[in-house]
This record gives structure tokens, C-alpha cells and sequence, in this order.
């Protein structure tokens, strides 16, 4: 049963492995300090924050956000650390709430990892302060308890970490508040309607589309921590960075709906797998989580596997180097029978390497074939019926499927490459041939048609899973050798304007999308965002380049690395199709820019490594089925939905 505290009351924890959930009615940031005996934090290091957001037993989100969840390993506390004391504050600078008095009172819930709530304390009386200590964890004859806080503080995050002993406090605030205004710009809101003496009126088209504000921020890496390239499948253990446990949809109104459940398995037999089963607050997230499991699972039995192979060899190598180094055992029935016996090992070892490496992947080849039906338009295939239902949706999801990862193991067990979003670096799909290449077109025309095709399955997919007016699509096609390709998101009235051509058109809008990420910048570190101009579109932005460098000089290719480097922090994001080989005049100069990129392949190709177990992943890209209206059907819906929320935002409204 929930314990609900109130201010002072402590409770004992069960377990300790936990979340900390914390719902507020705006943004807010949330961290942690780790303290000894009598809560004195020591240093920097000692705090957890969106700067640097992990320490030992602990990971804090990277963003300012309403809804929070924070991962908690107690066993993992070093042994001089007897507090946690999760910290609550107010965001400086970005035009929000300057105290919590003005908000909703924030709900913060220690819960297990299957997300049964153990307690849960609403922080009230708050008036002035803009930071407040909301709960801490602490040892007691070594056992865990939490204690309900709700200390406030109106001096703030300086204020507040002072308090606990810490000598630099006020520097490392203002890192702390500099690391979020750096994260408030992927939800920069709107510009306020302007007042009717100027002529010209806003207006805000609430019912259509969802506030930017409130359904950006869910982003953040990579997840079960995930390996840079599949960037799980950020697929590979590792995504771009360590698992962000931010989440957009947390109500306090009622418990989360409980996962499902398998149904009792017979006698001997492994349990039947249920889509939906690991841990989360939603079906969304569950699933999500439940796919990187089984990335992580075929992972870690293919990885057992290949090490049982190479300690049979190695075994066996042994066993004949130490026959062949005796003369008199070199030669004649028992060497024979040595060697016999040294490679029916090692056929024995591999057999049994073998079977239980057979048995892991049927039990994963089981849920893949319940978990991908029940997947949602964001993670699911492009013939997956869930499209023909398809309606443009009001929150962004927590990531995007761009195509499936498979080991040589087992080639027909697939698991889907999930990214982030918002998308946290830009994606080069490579149109150039290289030595992984064993299947496919042999004509580089065709190789380019075919990256060009899996650009624009990629831009539709993005399109299909923001809501309306929350993302736009820029192209930059020089030569117009894409225009096939690009004729679907041309018809469907999806792109914010026709494909640029020519040198002139690529200098506009890399000059455009430059002063957009300008702009944003520096309204956001200035905390001026009411500021920006009303025709400043703060949507998401989109760039899909193709054919470069054809067309670009140096000024362009100059604004390209500086899109690619600022760009994904303010909300704009870069898509490459291109060959490496075609941009060999520039040299090493570069260099920089494809390594920012992820790089995806338009055919099958094994060249996503693993650091973590060191496999190298093979990557097929997610494609439309040749003949299917699914494309078209879904750019239509959201281009509809589109043009909807533009004339709604084009009529004018006179007030009451």
C-alpha cells in the first residue's frame, strides 16, 4: 500500500532499486546531492545534475521538464554516502514561473522499477522560493529509509546547495542554470499574441495541434544506456548516451495502468512473452524499454556464444600443440586418438554453446513475433496494419523506428532501432559504396536513388508522428536529381516549401535556417524568448540535404558544420544524402561533420559496431513495400492536418 507523507514523516524502503517520479504543472529541474553522516555535500561531484547528470547509484535528467523520473540504486551508494536529497528548482532566465507559489503543487512518488508506488508526498505551502528540497533517502543501522523535506528556498539553487555545505555553491548554480537554458530551446514556445495596437493579431490554435512546450523534452538519449552507432536499436547497449528517465505523460490523478502479464507457463516450458511487459509508466514506454531488453538480450546470449566457440578452439589448439611437442606422442594410434579426442571436445563444447544459444533466440524469435504487431505507428514497420488507422497524433512519442538490426546468428530475428527524439544528432544517409556492401545494386545511380528513397521514408515517419505544425521539412535537393524521391513530400503538401535548387537556393535556406538557430540562441540564453519575431517559426526544422557538395561553396558548407554542431539544441536537425567520396576535395576539413552524423545505409550493411560486446550489427533500413499507398496515405493525413492548423493560425481573432 502507497504511503503518503506529510512534511517531517519518514518510511522504511523495501527495496533498493527505485525511481523517484516528480509531476509539476511546469518545467522544472531536478537533481540530486549525495551527502555523508550529516548531510554535508563535500563538492561538486557530489551533485547530480543536468550538466552532469549520473553518479554512482544515481542518474538525474539531462532537461528542465513537468515530469520527471529519476533512477535510484542504493546498493550502489558508496559506503561514505548516507543521504540522497533530491532537489527541486525553478528554471532561471527562460521567462517561466520565478516561484513555486504560482504552480500547482509538485508530487514527487518513490516507486519500484515496475513502477508500484511506495510513497508519495505532495510539496505544499510553497509561496516565494524558487528551489526547494523535496525528499531525501537516508541510512539508518543499514537499512534505507525516505524522508518527506519540502524545504523551500527563495535564494534559490545557490541558496539551497550552500545550505547543504557546499562551498561553491553559487558557481555551480549558474553552471546548472546554463546547462538548462541550453535545454529550453528545444521547447521554446511561441511569441504571445500581439496587443491590437499594432495591427496585427495572433492567434493560437490549441485545438488543433499540441503546445510545443508541453510535448517537447522527451528526449534524451539512447533508454537502456546504448552504444553510439545503432543508437538504440540509440540499438545497441549505449544511444547516444545513458538512459533518460524524463517522461511527458505522468498524472497523479490515478495509477499508472498495470503491465500485462504473462499467462502461467506448463511445467518445464519458459514463459510466454506479452508485449508490453517490462517496466514503464505507459504502453508507449513499455514498449520502448521492452525492445531494448531484447537488443540487450540477443547481445549478451550471441556474445556467451561466440566465447564458448573461442574457448572450444583455443582448448583444442592446446590439447594438439601439447601432442605435437612430444616426439614420441607425434605419431602413431595414440596421437591419433589424442587428436580425435581433443576435437570430440571441442564438437562437444560447441554442440552445447550451441543449444543454449538455439533456445535464447527462439524465446526472443517468440516475443519478437507478439511485441512487433502490438508496436505503435513510431516503432512499427511500414506494413504493419497499424498505419491503415493512422491519425495524426498530439504528443510526440519517445522515439523513432529508422530500421531493424540483425546479427549473422540468427538473420531472421530483427530487432527495431529506436532513436530518441528530439533527434539529438543529425543522420547521413550514405549514398557511396563500401566493403560491407555484399548485396545490392551494382549502378551508383540506383545506390543514390535508393538513399534518397530512405531519406524520404525517414522525413514521412517524422512527419507522422509529430503532431501537426510541430515539425517542418526543409530540402535541398541542387541538381533536382531527387525529384522522383522527393515527389511524395512534394504532392502531399508536407514540405515547407519547394525542394531549393541551385546555388542560390542552397545559400537561402542555410542562410534561413543559420538565423533561426542564432535567434533562438541567444533569446534563450538571454531569457528573452518572448522577444523572438512573431514569424519565427519555433517548430521543430528538419534539413534533408542531398547530392552534396554539389552546389555548395565554402561559405555553405561552412553553415552546414555550424547547423550540424548548434542546430539539434535549438531544434533544428540535419539529414545528409551523400557519398563521402564526392566531398574529397575538402579533405580532412570534413572530417568533423560525418562523425557528427549517424550514418544509416539505403541496403543492408553490417557496419554499426558495438563497442560493449563487439559485435557488428547488421542494419536494413526501414522501406516502403514496393506498391504500397501507405506513404502517400499517411503524408496526405498529416499534410491535411498541416494546412488545417495553418489557416486556423491565419484567421484572425478579435478577442472577447
Amino acid at each position: 500500500m502507497t504511503a503518503e507523507l506529510v512534511r517531517g514523516q519518514n518510511h522504511p524502503l523495501p527495496q533498493t532499486r527505485l525511481e523517484i517520479r516528480i509531476s509539476a504543472g511546469n518545467p522544472i529541474v531536478a537533481g540530486a546531492t549525495l551527502g555523508d553522516e550529516r548531510g554535508t555535500v563535500h563538492g561538486a561531484e557530489w551533485v547530480a545534475h543536468p550538466a552532469s547528470p549520473q553518479l554512482a547509484g544515481i542518474e538525474v535528467p539531462k532537461q528542465a521538464a513537468a515530469d520527471h523520473r529519476l533512477a535510484v540504486d542504493l546498493d550502489a551508494m558508496p559506503d561514505h554516502i548516507h543521504r540522497v536529497t533530491v532537489l527541486l528548482a525553478l528554471p532561471a532566465g527562460v521567462g517561466g514561473p520565478a516561484r513555486f507559489g504560482v504552480m500547482a503543487a509538485p508530487f514527487v512518488a518513490v516507486t519500484g522499477l515496475d513502477g508500484t508506488e511506495i510513497a508519495g508526498y505532495t510539496i505544499t505551502d510553497l509561496d516565494s522560493e524558487s528551489a526547494v528540497t523535496a525528499l531525501e533517502l537516508y541510512r539508518r543501522q543499514g537499512a534505507w529509509k525516505v524522508r518527506a523535506v519540502g524545504q523551500g528556498y527563495a535564494g534559490g539553487l545557490a541558496a539551497m546547495l550552500h545550505d547543504q555545505g557546499l562551498a561553491e555553491a553559487t558557481d555551480l548554480a549558474a553552471r546548472i542554470n546554463e546547462a538548462v537554458a541550453r535545454g529550453m530551446a528545444r521547447s521554446v514556445a511561441q511569441p504571445p499574441p500581439r496587443s491590437e495596437g499594432d495591427g496585427r493579431v495572433r492567434t493560437s490554435a490549441a485545438g488543433v495541434g499540441a503546445d510545443p512546450a508541453a510535448t517537447t523534452g522527451v528526449g534524451a538519449d539512447p533508454a537502456p544506456v546504448q552504444p553510439q552507432t545503432p543508437q538504440q536499436p540509440q540499438g545497441a547497449p549505449a544511444t547516444g548516451g545513458p538512459v533518460n528517465y524524463e517522461h511527458p505523460a505522468r498524472r497523479t490523478a490515478a495509477p499508472p495502468t498495470p503491465a500485462p502479464t504473462a499467462p502461467p507457463a506448463a511445467p518445464g516450458q519458459p514463459a510466454q512473452p506479452v508485449a508490453g511487459d517490462a517496466s514503464g509508466w505507459t504502453m508507449d514506454e513499455r514498449l520502448y524499454n521492452q525492445v531494448w531488453g531484447m537488443f540487450e538480450d540477443l547481445a549478451r546470449t550471441t556474445a556467451a556464444y561466440r566465447s564458448a566457440v573461442d574457448f572450444a578452439e583455443s582448448r583444442m589448439e592446446q590439447e594438439l600443440d601439447r601432442v605435437l611437442s612430444d616426439p614420441r606422442t607425434r605419431v602413431g594410434p595414440a596421437a591419433d586418438s589424442a587428436r580425435a579426442d581433443a576435437r570430440a571436445k571441442h564438437a562437444d563444447l560447441v554442440e552445447q554453446a550451441r543449444a543454449a544459444l538455439d533456445r535464447d533466440l527462439a524465446q526472443l524469435t517468440a516475443e519478437a513475433e507478439v511485441v512487433e504487431p502490438a508496436l505503435p505507428p513510431a516503432y512499427a514497420r511500414w506494413d504493419s496494419p497499424v498505419w491503415q488507422a493512422y491519425q495524426v497524433p498530439m504528443e510526440i512519442p519517445m522515439a523513432l523506428r529508422v530500421g531493424d538490426l540483425h546479427l549473422p546468428e540468427r538473420t531472421d530475428l530483427r530487432i527495431p532501432m529506436l532513436v530518441r527524439l528530439p533527434l539529438e544528432r543529425g543522420l547521413w544517409i550514405d549514398a557511396g559504396r563500401s566493403g560491407g556492401f555484399d548485396e545490392g545494386p551494382a549502378d551508383s545511380g540506383e545506390l543514390r536513388r535508393l538513399a534518397a528513397d530512405a531519406a524520404v521514408a525517414i522525413a514521412a515517419r517524422l512527419l507522422a508522428v509529430y503532431p501537426a505544425g510541430e515539425i517542418a521539412v526543409h530540402v535541398i535537393d541542387p541538381a533536382g536529381s531527387a525529384a522522383g524521391s522527393f515527389a511524395p513530400l512534394v504532392g502531399s503538401g508536407a514540405l515547407a516549401e519547394p525542394p531549393a535548387a541551385g546555388a542560390q537556393g542552397v545559400s537561402s535556406v542555410l542562410a534561413a535556417l543559420t538565423r533561426r538557430v542564432d535567434l533562438v540562441q541567444m533569446a534563450v540564453r538571454s531569457g528573452a524568448t518572448d522577444a523572438l519575431p512573431p514569424d519565427l517559426d519555433t517548430a521543430e526544422q528538419l534539413l534533408i540535404v542531398h547530392d552534396f557538395p554539389h552546389g555548395f561553396d565554402d561559405r555553405a558548407v561552412t553553415q552546414l558544420r555550424y547547423l550540424a554542431d548548434e542546430g539539434p539544441a535549438v531544434g533544428v536537425h540535419l539529414m545528409m544524402v551523400a557519398d563521402r567520396e564526392d566531398a574529397r576535395a575538402y579533405g580532412p576539413v570534413l572530417d568533423p561533420l560525418w562523425r557528427s552524423l549517424l550514418r544509416l545505409t539505403p541496403v543492408a550493411d553490417d557496419h554499426l559496431a558495438d563497442p560493449w560486446v563487439g559485435h557488428a550489427w547488421t542494419y536494413e533500413p526501414s522501406m516502403v513495400p514496393r506498391g504500397s499507398r501507405v506513404l502517400d496515405q499517411v503524408l496526405g493525413e498529416a499534410g491535411r492536418a498541416a494546412k488545417a492548423l495553418k489557416a486556423a493560425r491565419a484567421r484572425p481573432s478579435y478577442g472577447n
